[in-house]
């Protein structure tokens, strides 16, 4: 059975960083696509960004294109979020996804979901 635990969030004043993670069991990890979406307050989940199983590709919403980096440990099964120059407007759950092994940024795509970790930026 897949798994997906995400950590690393919390409070933070705007312009500053976090760093999500997320840790994957029951597959072979290295295989498969895996992204971050989040939820604001009031709203639909959105597409943050996702990365390839091999982590040469990668791919960003333009709202954090610039400012958030994903990334992969294939050895350790768990991809990373590093977010900067946060804003208050990035205040939301972040979950992380897995599915294919292709990347994409709809939710239909992924079909395991961690239980996500909150994200809030203060002005």
């Amino acid at each position: 059975q897949v798994q997906l635990v995400e950590s690393g969030g919390g409070l933070v004043q705007a312009g500053g960083s976090l760093r999500l993670s997320c840790a994957a069991s029951g597959r072979t990890f290295s295989t498969y696509a895996m992204a971050w979406f989040r939820r604001a307050p009031g709203k639909e989940r959105e597409f943050v960004a996702a990365i390839t199983g091999s982590g040469g590709i990668t791919y960003y919403a333009n709202s954090v294109k610039g400012r958030f980096t994903i990334s992969r440990d294939n050895a350790r099964n768990t991809v990373s979020l590093q977010m900067n120059s946060l804003k208050p407007e990035d205040t939301a759950v972040y979950f992380c996804a897995t599915g294919g092994g292709l990347i994409a940024s709809t939710e239909i795509e992924y079909a395991y979901w961690g239980q996500g970790t909150q994200v809030t930026v203060s002005s």
